[in-house]
């Protein structure tokens, strides 16, 4: 389906470049919402799974939270607040940083370890969906285009 029917879009774009910005805002928040559907009933937020993801890179090392405010997908996250969030489920330890102690380390838990296996196989399911829509080399050809749109 064009984008043109999925916004129920009448009048032309002014050109492609305006085109392929609706294009991909729109395509950003339906992917956005199909994960958010995955996440839901876990309780989890898109962010809260990206500071889960982050600490799973880093693992067994801490990661200070200045840190994973620099690695989020979303720059408008506020790191702090989603770790007390993960905390409090259990999912991070937050220490004291033993060589700064202004700096609080972070690191994922067993149980937040065990949530990513789980959510691993959605996301295995997800990408399945996608390889149905789009070869390996269009894959490939269309991260190429993103990361050119952004440089």
């Amino acid at each position: 389906m064009s984008i043109e029917t999925d916004i129920k879009q009448t009048a032309p774009f002014k050109n492609p470049y305006h085109r392929v910005m609706v294009n991909l805002m729109y395509t950003s928040n339906w992917v956005a919402d199909t994960q958010m559907r995955v996440l839901k009933p876990f309780g989890l937020t898109l962010q809260q799974y990206n500071v889960l993801r982050i600490l799973r890179g880093q693992y067994p090392h801490p990661v200070k939270v200045s840190d994973i405010t620099e690695r989020m997908l979303d720059k408008m996250s506020n790191a702090s607040r989603l770790v007390d969030k993960l905390v409090a489920k259990k999912f991070v330890l937050r220490t004291e940083c033993p060589s700064d102690r202004r700096a609080v380390d972070v690191v994922i838990t067993d149980k937040g370890l065990s949530l990513l296996k789980r959510l691993d196989v959605h996301q295995g399911d997800l990408e399945e969906s996608q390889r149905a829509k789009l070869t390996e080399d269009e894959a490939v050809y269309l991260s190429q285009l993103l990361d050119k749109l952004r440089n």
